[in-house]
């Protein structure tokens, strides 16, 4: 025990308790080390088991997700001409299938990606931070008179906005049936659309007064039902995102319009093959086509 407390050696003591400290020191790093490799291989078999079990044992419910908003964009809809005799307006339940229709534009008689059951995809992508309702039962708010209501996911801008007017050179108008025939009792859908293909944004007018959808039996010369003769909104300003195309749809409750809201002749349009013109300002016309099937 002598030699312990006082080191025998060539050395002086204090480098023997110098170097005793140190050993010492090793000593106590080296088992703490040990002790922790210990904890945290034991902790990790552990976690791997809980997160077997956890995988594999799970015998409650799958927890429910709420939804959140809807980002497709509001909807502007209104009847752009006549008076609803039905006082509202039943949707078609048919489902439009990729490429029903038909459109001729007016260069190259239609497009097929109108048709291609898309839409919204590129509308609501550009979004709408609020959204106006704008409809009634027609011009006069009376029944009687063929009437059709129309729908878009478009953001409307005011008739004063700095936008530039969507023109031929830009901006093209297209116009579809959503479907080619349609059973007696379904009411005829039809699908404006205006592709903006400069690369600045621009405003067009789908009002019912500014952008006269006409429909035509063939081989008659006055229309049957035009969204002038008694529009529920005069102007509808729709912003055209640059690059982009906006889609705005019609129903047509298959009743006939007299201009200045005047009772037009009782009944539906009968049967056969109804050609549809549709003119905004400053483009070009556009043209499609539908039919009425027998009963």
């Amino acid at each position: 025990m002598g030699s312990m407390r006082n080191p025998v050696g060539p050395l002086p003591s204090s480098i023997y308790w110098r170097r005793r400290a140190i050993f010492g020191a090793v000593l106590v790093l080296v088992a703490l080390l040990v002790v922790w490799l210990v904890n945290v291989t034991g902790g990790g078999g552990g976690g791997k088991k809980d997160g077997a079990q956890g995988s594999g044992g799970s015998s409650g419910p799958a927890p429910s997700i709420t939804p959140g908003p809807s980002g497709s964009g509001p909807a502007i809809s209104q009847q752009p001409g006549g008076r609803d005799e039905s006082g509202g307006s039943d949707k078609d339940d048919d489902t439009a299938t990729p490429g029903d229709g038909a459109s001729d534009g007016d260069a190259d008689g239609g497009s097929g990606k109108d048709g291609s059951g898309k839409d919204g995809s590129s509308d609501g992508a550009d979004g709408t931070d609020g959204s106006n309702e704008a409809g009634g039962d027609g011009g006069s708010g009376a029944s009687g008179n063929g009437a059709g209501s129309g729908s878009s996911a478009a953001q409307q801008v005011p008739a004063g906005s700095s936008l530039p007017d969507c023109t031929t050179d830009v901006a093209e108008l297209s116009l579809r049936s959503v479907h080619n025939t349609y059973e007696p009792g379904k009411k005829p859908r039809l699908e404006l659309s205006v592709k903006n293909s400069s690369a600045a944004a621009c405003k067009v007018d789908l009002g019912a007064a500014r952008t006269v959808v006409t429909i035509t039996l063939t081989g008659e010369d006055a229309p049957y039902w035009s969204s002038k003769d008694c529009p529920a909104t005069e102007s509808l300003w729709l912003r055209v995102p640059a690059k982009e195309t906006i889609r705005y749809e019609i129903e047509w409750n298959r009743k006939a319009s007299r201009d200045a809201c005047a009772k037009p002749p009782s009944g539906s349009a009968k049967p056969g093959t109804y050609l549809v013109e549709a003119k905004a300002p400053g483009l070009k016309k556009a043209r499609a086509s539908f039919r009425l099937d027998e009963d």
